[in-house]
């Protein structure tokens, strides 16, 4: 490809490329995000190569390979244009079908279609409730462009941003335009950015560098990932546009190493972004040179840190540091840094674009713009979500993830990651920004969302989340290291039937100290899901403790499975899928569960027929006194 010298000749590039283009002519787009290729994307892919060429259809059917749709629960997804027909977990069994139908003969295939709870079926996309109820500003190219082509980035008015910023606007009013329009960090801080450019362009020094943060690390998040996978090319944007307010001529993409797609289709990204002259020496033809490193980070989830994450670019160890000087102002190799995530840097193109005030009037007086969180848990639509600012969870949950996936009732919802905290249905009216979940005792972080339901426990919630920041911890500050090993060592007492009085008052002071004397975030927000969940739902706590009960039957130690004699059938199903041999009993006799070989798997609850309900689940209270072996059912022989 030749580089492109001037703003025009973007311009007539993306002419060319929309002039070459039938928007008439079918395209099937399929998301072949991780999700998806783990579900059978790939095979999907090239049946639909294979089906094409059999049924004669080269050159009149395009097949466009995209990042991730952000409707997880039903991948792999395939989206038929023009008419953007969607079809839900599609195989490759399923292809030929498509083709013949959808393709060739402009017919619907029903069964691959959504089915709302009414048992209508929905056959465009953006009708589909998971979609309907989002804006996704920064997700929704992400069904139209293929990360590896940079053609497509371009058709939808890719780099436009770039161009005003070099040739229309200075440096100064770039920074300007972030500023007025409200943008705060996605990472979870939610720091102004535009007050943070202007840090690190005022720091002193003519060296500078701006960093993208892609080392998303919190269980179940993948809402940076996704954006690098399928959409490369917005971040690389915002990033040198960003660049070009700071005066950065060189920047860093810090990826985590367990994201090996998204590093590939950034990796071709800046490949082809400097073949076009798009980044590099004189971008577009202009004064302005920049250009942009890959670093593959080693997996620590504290090297999301921005220190830590420094510290690893340099070649040391990622660990935090003091900040006695903020990194902006003295970052990677002492000079001036700034560090945005992933999110953050996609939402600069559309700003500048659009301007300042169309950014500002979506979400709250706080929070402006869009947020993408990862729905994931007990409910029935899991993926990626895109909403204003300010949207209330109940909309997330139930409007758009579909509400609770098991039968069971809401219990609670955990937002921001493993230092998030855990909001009760009380709160399910909340809107999500900044300031209303830190008032609630949760965070933002960058965007995990667990939702629960009634068969979760809280106390045990607690210490899974301890357990991962305990692991995780770097153990550089005494706060940090000991304060999490010793709240993990009394949570796992107390789910465990060991929890004595004074447990938590003790686990209080732990938090409170840890939150005021950690060296860095992790450390800082590590007590909230413990602070939330004795918040909320203390009297789990204590009957944990007093009454060594578990509420929600999850802990392990606190619930004995039992056979009740008056509803034994003598089916034997039962005995048969224990898998530790545990269940005695002949036909006609009544099971009895020996609790010394038990092992607490629940498979015998899960297998009794329903019609029986003959096994009980007890937590808390003493297992009746088992029948002598051999007892026989009455009135069988």
């Amino acid at each position: 490809m030749a580089k492109l010298r001037s703003a025009s000749e973007l311009k007539k590039f993306r002419k060319d490329i929309l002039a070459g283009r039938d928007p008439a002519r079918p395209c099937v787009t399929l998301c072949l995000g991780t999700g998806c290729l783990a579900c059978g994307g790939e095979q999907v892919h090239r049946a639909f190569i294979d089906e094409i060429a059999r049924q004669g259809l080269v050159g009149k059917v395009d097949v466009r390979r995209t990042g991730c749709h952000g409707f997880c629960e039903r991948g792999p997804l395939a989206v038929v244009f023009p008419r953007e027909i969607c079809y839900l977990k599609v195989t490759a069994a399923d292809v030929p079908e498509i083709v013949s139908e959808t393709l060739v003969h402009d017919r619907i295939v029903e069964r691959l279609l959504y089915q709302g709870d009414d048992g209508k079926k929905i056959v465009h996309e953006n009708e589909i409730p998971f979609y309907k109820h989002q804006s996704r500003v920064i997700l929704g190219a992400n069904r139209l462009i293929d990360p590896n082509r940079i053609e497509d980035y371009i058709a939808l008015g890719g780099y436009s941003a770039l161009a005003k910023a070099l040739f229309v606007m200075t440096p100064e009013e770039v920074l300007d335009e972030v500023k007025r329009s409200g943008l705060r960090g996605r990472g979870g801080a939610g720091f102004p950015t535009g007050k943070k450019w202007e840090t690190t362009r005022d720091a002193h020094g003519e060296t500078k560098y701006v960093v993208v943060n892609a080392d998303e690390g919190d269980p179940g998040a993948y809402m940076n990932r996704s954006v690098l996978e399928g959409n490369p090319h917005s971040v690389i944007e915002g990033l040198i546009i960003g660049a070009y307010a700071i005066g950065a001529r060189h920047g860093y993409v810090y990826v985590r190493q367990e994201y090996p797609l998204a590093v590939a289709n950034l990796t071709v990204a800046l490949e082809q972004a400097r073949d076009l002259g798009l980044l590099g020496d004189n971008i577009l033809g202009s004064d302005y040179c920049f250009d942009v490193a890959v670093h593959r980070g080693a997996g620590a989830f504290v090297s999301g840190e921005s220190s830590a994450l420094m510290a690893a670019i340099e070649g040391r160890v990622g660990e935090p540091r003091p900040k006695y000087v903020r990194t902006a102002i003295s970052g990677l190799w002492g000079k001036p840094t700034n560090l945005n995530n992933v999110e953050t840097w996609a939402n600069v193109p559309a700003i500048i674009n659009r301007g300042a005030d169309w950014f500002g009037d979506i979400g709250t007086a706080g929070s402006k713009g869009t947020k993408i969180f990862s729905l994931v848990g007990k409910v029935k639509n899991t993926g990626l979500v895109e909403v204003p600012m300010g949207t209330p969870l109940r909309r997330i949950i139930y409007d758009i993830g579909g509400g609770i996936s098991s039968g069971k009732e809401f219990k609670a919802v955990q937002t921001g990651g493993p230092s998030g905290g855990c909001l009760p249905a009380a709160h399910l009216d909340l809107p999500v920004d900044f300031e209303a979940l830190e008032r609630a005792g949760s965070m933002m972080g960058s965007g995990g969302m667990i939702v629960m339901d009634e068969g979760t426990c809280m106390v045990d919630t607690a210490r899974y989340f301890v357990q991962f920041l305990s692991e995780e911890s770097c153990g550089k500050c005494v706060p940090c290291r000991e304060g999490l090993k010793r709240m993990l060592r009394i949570l796992t007492g107390i789910c465990a039937g060991r929890g004595r009085p004074g447990d938590i008052d003790l686990l209080e002071e732990l938090g409170e100290v840890m939150s005021e004397a950690s060296l860095c975030a992790l450390g800082t927000t590590a007590a909230n899901p413990l602070l939330s969940t004795l918040r909320y739902f203390r009297d789990e706590y204590e009957a944990h403790i007093q009454e060594k009960r578990c509420p929600a039957g999850a802990c392990k130690e606190l619930i004995r499975y039992h056979i009740v004699p008056e509803k034994c059938q003598a089916c034997m199903i039962c005995a048969r899928s224990c898998p530790a041999a545990a269940i005695s009993g002949a036909k006609g006799q009544v099971h009895v569960i020996d609790q010394s070989k038990c092992t607490k798997c629940g498979v015998c609850l899960e297998v009794c027929p329903s019609r029986f309900a003959a096994v009980a689940k007890i937590s808390g209270k003493p297992v009746p006194a088992p029948v002598a072996a051999g007892t026989r059912i009455q009135g069988k022989k």
